[in-house]
C-alpha cells in the first residue's frame, strides 16, 4: 500500500488497520524524523487529528487505503510534518469566555444533563475548525468548537448570567457562520456545531440581537429594490 504524507510517497509493506499504525511504520522503517502526534490510540484524546484526502480524520480510527494523501489539519501553525500547534483552541474559547460566569446553586436532573451531554464530549481535536470554510476568509472567526462550547453554558441552569455568553459571540461569531454543515460532518464525537450555532442565533434574538448582515442591506441596497423608484 502506498500513501502520501505532505506529497511524499511511502510504501507500507505490512498489514495495518489504522493510519496511526501506518505512520508509525514509516517512522520506524523509512523516515525516523517523521513527526506526528498521538495519545490514547482510542479516539478519545483528539491528539492525532489529521486530514486524509481533504477530510478531517483521527489517525487512530481511520483505516488507510492505497493512494491516500495525508496532510496536517488546517489553520494551525505547522511545527513539522503532521505536527501542529493546537493552542488556538484554548485562545478562542478564552475569547468567548466559555465557562460559568455567575454560578448559582441548582439541582440538575437527567433532562438537564442531557441538554448539553453531547457538547461535553468535545475532545478539542480541532477537526471542526480545520473543516470550516469561514476561517479561510476570516481568520478571526471564533469557530465551531468555541461556539458550541458557548452554547453549552448558555443552557446550563447553573449559569446566572447567560447573556454574557451571548454578548461575547456577536462579533466574528454566530452571524459569520454560513451553516454549511462541514463542522458537523468533521466531528468524530457526533457533536452538531451547526445546530448549536442556530440555537445561539435564536437565543441572541431573544436578547434583542439580530443578524447585522440584514441590518446593513436596506431596501435601496442589498436586494436591488428602491421603494421610491416606482414600478
Amino acid at each position: 500500500m502506498d500513501i502520501k504524507v505532505n506529497s511524499k510517497s511511502y510504501k507500507i509493506k505490512k498489514a495495518v488497520t489504522t493510519l496511526l499504525e501506518a505512520l508509525t511504520y514509516i517512522q520506524e522503517n523509512i523516515e525516523p524524523t517523521l513527526a506526528f502526534d498521538y495519545g490514547c490510540k482510542s479516539g478519545v484524546c483528539g491528539a492525532c487529528s489529521i486530514r486524509v484526502n481533504g477530510k478531517e480524520q483521527l489517525a487512530c480510527s481511520y483505516t488507510p487505503a492505497d493512494g491516500d494523501t495525508i496532510e496536517p489539519i488546517r489553520y494551525a501553525k505547522q511545527r513539522r510534518d503532521l505536527l501542529v500547534d493546537k493552542s488556538i483552541a484554548k485562545s478562542l474559547i478564552a475569547k468567548t469566555k466559555a465557562t460559568i460566569h455567575s454560578y448559582k446553586e441548582e439541582v440538575l436532573g437527567v433532562a438537564d444533563e442531557k441538554k448539553s451531554e453531547v457538547q461535553s464530549n468535545c475532545i478539542l481535536c480541532s477537526s471542526c475548525y480545520s473543516a470550516c470554510p469561514v476561517v479561510e476568509v476570516k481568520p478571526n472567526f471564533l469557530g465551531p468548537y468555541a461556539l458550541t462550547k458557548t452554547y453549552k453554558y448558555t443552557i446550563d441552569k447553573r449559569e446566572g448570567e447567560p447573556k454574557e455568553h451571548i454578548d461575547a459571540i456577536q462579533s466574528s461569531g454566530i452571524w459569520d457562520c454560513t451553516l454549511c454543515n462541514e463542522c458537523t460532518l468533521a466531528c468524530p464525537q457526533g457533536i452538531d456545531p451547526k445546530s448549536d450555532i442556530v440555537n445561539l442565533r435564536n437565543l441572541s434574538a431573544s436578547y434583542g440581537y439580530m443578524d447585522p448582515n440584514f441590518s446593513n442591506m436596506g431596501f435601496s441596497g442589498g436586494f436591488g429594490f428602491d421603494p421610491n423608484g416606482g414600478f
